[in-house]
């Protein structure tokens, strides 16, 4: 029965993490005790395609770091004209991996 539980959490939120990440997730919500769970599946994760579109519409002024709760990396984008559009461009390529990191945190905190 656990085992069903998580793999249908992993099954439903599996797009939220890196891919390397996702068995060492799978091994830790075995071991997470009952008591824990119904907080874990109320968890929300910000959606990495989501993110990156966002970051191609609004990137320049830093609404893609303020989504996914880099505060002071939006304000430098917002201040820097998403650096000078250098900084909007590379951030179109990382943008998926840092909302992926940031979910990954979230649902750390809970594991502990």
């Amino acid at each position: 029965m656990e085992s069903q539980k998580v793999d249908l959490f992993i099954l439903t939120n599996g797009k939220h993490f890196e891919s390397h990440q996702v068995s060492q997730l799978r091994d830790r919500l075995l071991a997470l005790d009952d008591s824990k769970w119904p907080i874990i599946q109320t968890l929300q994760f910000k959606d990495p395609t989501t993110s990156l579109i966002v970051s191609i519409l609004g990137g320049g002024l830093g609404i893609d770091r303020f989504l996914i709760g880099d505060t002071g990396l939006g304000i430098a984008k917002l201040l820097t004209c998403g650096g000078v559009g250098i900084w909007t461009i590379v951030d179109w390529f990382l943008i998926q991996g840092a909302t992926r990191e940031k979910n990954m945190l979230k649902i750390q905190l809970f594991l502990l």
